[in-house]
């Protein structure tokens, strides 16, 4: 297992952002809960006031469930052009039934994925990534948040 600390967060957001800057894209869809951090810092890096979160369950704990399930809706009313976040691109299966689901509703759109994390063993690569994973990531906001280090 390995932590991943807020300064690497910080620093690594900001790589994301600089590989994403010039697609200028009018929406960012988090997928929560993993996306949700991320797509926060960078719609305020890439100044883009449209952030939506899709809910997905894969995971309790580290256990992985049988059936990936996806929760909730988008509205790309007048929008061409949709960053999808997540924090890693584990087994991949989330990012990949997120972008089909997405891709299949809203054919006119243009979806992009991006994670801070990829493994190779993923079914999906993101469209952008800047870490590849050989462990389990222990993100910040996993570990420094929870009721028991108050």
């Amino acid at each position: 297992m390995k932590y991943y600390s807020y300064e690497n967060f910080k620093n690594d957001t900001n790589k994301l952002i600089s590989q994403v800057k010039k697609s200028e894209f009018d929406v960012i869809v988090a997928v929560a809960r993993g996306g949700l951090a991320l797509s926060h810092v960078m719609a305020e890096g890439l100044n883009i006031r449209d952030v939506q979160s899709i809910r997905t369950e894969l995971y309790d704990e580290t256990c992985k469930r049988e059936e990936l399930t996806i929760f909730g809706s988008a509205d790309f009313t007048d929008i061409k052009k949709v960053l999808v976040v997540d924090d890693i691109a584990d087994s991949g299966d989330t990012l990949n039934a997120v972008m089909k689901h997405l891709r299949g509703c809203f054919k006119e759109v243009e979806f992009k994925s991006a994670t801070l994390f990829y493994k190779k063993t993923s079914i999906y690569e993101p469209d952008f990534w800047v870490n590849e994973a050989d462990d389990w990531i222990d993100f910040f906001w996993e570990r420094d948040f929870i009721k028991e280090s108050y």
